[in-house]
């Protein structure tokens, strides 16, 4: 009696770790998209993506902020599970969600901190970026801006820069107090974002729907 329950308990145990996914190696890549908010947004949905971080990087400064990050693009750190999706359907993703034709910023948003640009962490990082930068302008035919650079550190933005588009605290806009979240989504629609991209990739943008 007691083979046949501890046999039981063996046939579970197996049962339950094959119906569990093994996790994959954690890779991050860094992205420069125009407004981190929109970013970290698009790439929280995507199956596999652990996290996305909005920050900065790309210059020369050690502790950029929000009110002085001179030199630095508006970056998003996007940390995701490699098993399940690949750092090259992240780039993929990431050039059609952007108008990497445009050398003076993103949508509303102008000016060097809005540019685009994927960073690297070594030569594979570097070759993925690179062909993804070629794929795109290969699709659309026309010249890419977006740049290819080595990342020599990330810096997280503010806490409150975070999460903002699902954030319920409250905010003075210009059409009176909103939360976080709602003031989120009145800028992306105003600033023209998911309709340029719509516009630039049609059914290829995965997030503009």
């Amino acid at each position: 009696m007691k083979a046949l329950i501890l046999a039981v308990l063996i046939a579970l145990v197996l049962g339950m770790q094959s119906g569990v996914a093994k996790a994959g190696p954690r890779e991050e890549i860094v992205v420069a998209g125009g407004c981190f908010w929109c970013v970290e947004s698009d790439f929280e949905s995507v199956d596999g993506v652990i996290e996305a971080v909005s920050g900065f990087a790309g210059g020369k400064s050690t502790n950029p902020t929000y009110k002085d990050h001179t030199g630095h693009f508006e970056v998003v750190k996007i940390t995701f599970d490699a098993g399940r999706i690949s750092r090259e359907e992240i780039l993929h993703k990431f050039m059609r969600s952007i108008d990497p034709t445009d050398d003076g910023g993103q949508f509303c948003d102008r000016g060097p901190a809005y540019k685009t640009a994927l960073f690297y962490d070594g030569a594979a990082q570097k070759a993925a970026a690179e062909a993804a930068v070629a794929a795109a302008g290969q699709d659309l035919g026309r010249r890419i801006v977006t740049k290819v650079l080595p990342l020599n550190g990330f810096y997280p933005a503010e806490d409150y820069h975070q999460d903002y588009y699902k954030s319920s605290a409250i905010v003075l806009t210009r059409a009176g107090p909103k939360t976080r979240a709602s003031a989120y989504k009145f800028y992306r629609k105003a600033c023209g974002r998911d309709a340029r991209v719509k516009e630039l990739w049609g059914r290829a943008a995965p997030f503009a729907g």
